[in-house]
């Protein structure tokens, strides 16, 4: 196997289309990716656990970040919701000689791309139609009805961009998802 030094995975999808699922099968999968956690302004949902799960921080700290140039992306995905991946994230993982796994938002996946694109694998998973993806996010009881039409029509947008990124999964069965994303994933990493 070649150097890993630096390079970069990054998962994407539409809310609810099943990338924090496929990712933490290539977790458990390959020892050498390591999950790159994402800073966020929102609150936790459920288990979550600042450090773990996101960097918790509120919209006045993560403002002053940008302003400090430590972020390689940030969007704000929803009104009043930030979310970024900090260079020194990035730089952590590189420094335990892992891979970096990036379950990031399409925008923030695409400025990525941009920012490193050499040794960057990006994987789009698509959900198998918009109407599947917001039975998905019903299910997950989190959302208003306000919310979950945002979310749908964002989904809308972004599967627009599908064409983007270097490869797209379709997980209409998630076995079948997982089973595929872990063979592209493989020869990134042997590369």
């Amino acid at each position: 196997m070649n150097s890993i030094h630096q390079k970069i995975l990054i998962i994407t999808a539409p809310s609810g289309a099943g990338k924090t699922s496929i990712t933490h099968h290539l977790m458990k999968t390959f020892p050498v990716l390591a999950f790159s956690i994402s800073a966020a302004t929102r609150n936790p949902r459920g288990i979550e656990k600042d450090g773990v799960d996101y960097y918790f921080m509120s919209e006045d700290d993560f403002k002053q970040k940008i302003q400090n140039k430590e972020f390689a992306e940030w969007e704000m995905v929803y009104e009043g919701k930030y979310y970024g991946t900090l260079k020194s994230e990035l730089k952590r993982i590189w420094g335990l000689n892992k891979i970096p796994v990036l379950d990031i938002d399409v925008k923030g996946a695409i400025h990525i791309q941009q920012q490193y694109p050499e040794n960057t694998l990006s994987l789009f998973v698509e959900p198998p139609s918009v109407d599947e993806l917001k039975n998905r996010l019903q299910g997950r009881g989190t959302e208003t009805a306000e919310s979950l039409a945002a979310r749908v029509n964002k989904a809308a947008y972004e599967l627009s961009f599908k064409d983007h990124f270097n490869k797209t999964v379709v997980n209409d069965n998630l076995q079948r998802a997982c089973a595929e994303a872990e063979q592209i994933v493989g020869g990134f990493i042997s590369e």
